[in-house]
């Protein structure tokens, strides 16, 4: 089992960058597939990137591609979301997940057992 904790949201301008973190419990975490959803008001939790260490495999959603990179350092247990570019559409809460032992990087939010409490991040223009 594995706890996640995000940190790093908050409010920037169009064009801005923020850089989210998520820092998990565990000795195992390389064994995890981690990603990011974001979910804003009135709206249902969408896919934003993950990562496979064990498939080597990274995929991010249309929306955020060239803007958002996802990275991970295994021995800190951490995964980032290095935002740049921000547009107000990317208001929304975020969420760090993850899933135990599978090579793939899965986009939908069920397939992902564990889940951090989530970050703000606001957009003003």
């Amino acid at each position: 089992q594995v706890q996640l904790v995000e940190s790093g949201g908050g409010l920037v301008q169009v064009g801005g960058s923020l850089r989210l973190s998520c820092a998990a419990s565990g000795r195992t975490f390389r064994s995890y597939t981690v990603g990011w959803f974001r979910q804003a008001p009135g709206k249902e939790r969408e896919f934003v990137a993950a990562n496979s260490w064990i498939g080597g495999n990274t995929n991010y959603a249309d929306s955020v591609k060239g803007r958002f990179t996802i990275s991970r350092d295994n021995a800190q247990n951490t995964v980032t979301l290095q935002m740049n570019s921000l547009k107000p559409e990317d208001t929304a809460i975020y969420y760090c997940a993850a899933v135990l032992l599978i090579a793939t990087v899965p986009t939908r939010a069920h397939e992902y057992h564990y889940w951090g409490q989530g970050t703000q991040v606001t957009v003003s223009s």
